[in-house]
């Protein structure tokens, strides 16, 4: 597994002065506050300035410019322990698919940020998503996540 994590990705300028729109941003509020350190395209920056804009988009704005599209990243270790019975979406990756009821549908290639909700991608194309009437379960010590019929092709 990488030793970063992917907390947002440089988007579109924002104003005149290096500022730009965070995509997919991390929902958690302290990894773009001001002073904050990332890594960005793998080289430390800082937030110098941080707001919402309109439609509650993220901008912010670091110590140097950045190339749009570049990774925002923290290290791993960084991050807190996810609470009981909760995980990172990263930790899903890899993990085993199985249908309620036995079927092996694939192991999870991605996940997907789409506009109502994430979706697991699995190996060979395969999409499914990441809401609790399809996800039944997550054992990341099995490496096994379970899932309700009828969110995946017949097979």
């Amino acid at each position: 597994m990488s030793e970063r994590v992917v907390v947002g990705r440089v988007g579109r300028p924002h104003g005149l002065d290096g500022s730009f729109v965070v995509e997919h941003a991390s929902e958690a509020p302290e990894r773009f506050a001001e002073g904050a350190e990332l890594l960005a395209a793998g080289e430390p920056v800082k937030v110098v300035a941080s707001k919402r804009a309109g439609q509650g988009r993220l901008v912010v704005r670091l110590d140097r410019r950045v190339e749009r599209g570049a990774a925002l990243e923290i290290p791993r270790e960084a991050l807190p322990e996810p609470e009981p019975g909760k995980w990172y979406v990263f930790q899903l990756v890899g993990l085993s698919v199985e249908e309620d009821g036995g079927r092996l549908l694939g192991r999870v290639a991605d996940i997907e940020p789409w506009p109502a909700n994430d979706v697991l991608v699995l190996e060979g194309g395969a999409m499914l998503p990441l809401v609790d009437a399809c996800v039944l379960e997550v054992d990341l010590d099995a490496g096994r996540i379970l899932v309700a019929r009828g969110f995946a092709d017949p097979g």
